[in-house]
């Protein structure tokens, strides 16, 4: 990966791109330090961690919403405005049929970021209102005057901040994932999110450190006492290699598909006769389901965050929770995030993969797939090879996300607090994304034909 990057480096329209997308980077980090006028920030970050929701949005926004700046929210909104307006295109024949012309899928991405925009004020300004029922958060105002409609004013008027600070926020990462995926490397979206992650690295390698070597005061009050557990790093250490051996070596697997096609003589030429295959990446839906879980299972306790202290609330810690104390609880959370990848995976796939229309072109070019007809037996055989493969990826994704984690309780090992393994899972697909798509363009460049 790093020569693939230094040979991009020395092409000036490559240089020129991985520039682009590094300053949208640098503007993002800088804007995660600008805090949101009104909050008080610290008091905001010492409750942030107490919730599984509020971790979560943490993460993904590179540790924003702890201290609250403009980008709290992150891109979350817009992800979680993608999921709905993909399942309402299965829902609606409407929407199924828009999906499928070029003008159709520019509405619906305007659609998707006016939804993700009206999600980004719903969530900011509910997560302050829970919170702040909780603790004073919010700095009183009084520039309205004291009486009166001046009274409410005042007292509405941190809620609109916040909610206009934090939506500007979200649009403005939207816009400027947009423009990394048009003039920049790799995927905008997936881009800011492993900026998101990577930026946290050196506070989990401090953590890891303080729980390795941590010093901490006796608890008969006589001193400090050094608390050492050597096995910390190595297990760590460990699961992090198993990921990034394993995530690479699943991301390069594919299942070759071989195509043969038929001759043609025209004339007293002779056309087609060659061999090809249709590659089948063993997880062709990369992290994507993954994604799509872990923000479907934060939204009972996204509505929880209206009650903090509700019955509704108190459920949900205990059964929708990784941090459930009941054993019973964590056995359902994960049994649901299990089923919700899987879900994704195959949901994912009907959408990227159409072997109708791969049986159809081959057809129409004169390929066959040895040993099957072309036309439908040809699609139901890439259809059933694409399930089987499917099925594999969501597996594979679940064993990933799901046992280091166990492992880690198991051994309570919590110095890694909400970054985990489906955080170091999403960086590496990333950055193997990025390589590849360098590579490609390498090869665009580089390639002289057949008359060079």
């Amino acid at each position: 990966m790093f020569k693939t990057i230094i040979n991009a480096w020395k092409v000036k329209d490559l240089r020129t791109k991985m520039l682009y997308t590094l300053i949208l980077i640098v503007v993002y980090r800088l804007g995660s330090f600008i805090p949101v006028p009104g909050v008080d920030a610290a008091a905001l970050g010492s409750m942030v961690s107490q919730y599984d929701f509020l971790n979560f949005l943490d993460l993904f926004s590179g540790g924003s919403l702890s201290q609250f700046s403009i980008f709290a929210m992150g891109i979350s909104p817009y992800i979680t405005a993608s999921i709905i307006l993909q399942l309402l295109t299965i829902a609606f024949p409407a929407l199924e049929k828009l999906s499928k012309e070029d003008d159709g899928r520019v509405k619906i991405e305007r659609i998707t970021r006016y939804v993700g925009v009206g999600l980004a004020l719903i969530q900011s300004v509910s997560i302050v209102v829970g919170l702040n029922s909780m603790g004073d958060l919010l700095e009183e105002v009084t520039i309205f005057g004291t009486s009166g409609f001046g009274v409410f004013m005042n007292g509405i008027m941190p809620y609109i901040t916040v909610g206009f600070c934090c939506t500007a926020g979200t649009a403005f990462l939207m816009w400027m994932g947009e423009r990394i995926t048009e003039k920049g490397i790799g995927n905008g979206v997936s881009i800011l999110i492993f900026a998101s992650i990577v930026s946290s690295v050196p506070q989990v390698v401090i953590n890891l450190i303080n729980g390795t070597f941590g010093i901490k005061p006796v608890t008969d009050g006589s001193g400090i006492a050094l608390q050492y557990h050597w096995w910390y790093i190595f297990a760590v250490i460990a699961v992090v290699l198993i990921l990034v051996v394993g995530v690479t070596a699943v991301d390069k697997a594919e299942r070759r598909i071989p195509i043969q096609y038929a001759k043609r003589v025209v004339g007293r030429k002779t056309y087609g006769g060659n061999a090809t295959h249709i590659p089948l990446k063993a997880n062709a839906n990369g992290v994507m389901p993954l994604i799509f879980a872990m923000t479907i299972l934060q939204v009972p306790a996204m509505i929880g965050q209206f009650w903090p202290n509700g019955k509704y609330y108190a459920w949900v810690s205990q059964w929708l929770s990784a941090r459930s104390t009941n054993p019973w609880g964590l056995v359902v959370y994960y049994l649901i995030y299990a089923l919700l990848i899987v879900g994704f995976a195959y949901f994912y796939s009907s959408i990227t993969f159409n072997p109708v229309e791969i049986a159809k072109n081959l057809q129409q070019n004169g390929g066959f797939i040895p040993g099957i007809r072309p036309g439908r037996p040809t699609s139901e055989y890439l259809q059933k090879k694409c399930s089987r493969l499917t099925m594999f990826g969501a597996l594979f994704l679940m064993v990933i996300a799901i046992v280091p984690t166990v492992l880690l309780k198991v051994l309570d090992i919590n110095v890694l607090s909400s970054f985990g393994p489906t955080s170091i899972l999403i960086m590496i697909s990333v950055s193997l994304e990025i390589a590849d798509q360098l590579d490609s363009l390498m090869l665009m460049r580089n390639y002289k034909g057949f008359l060079g």
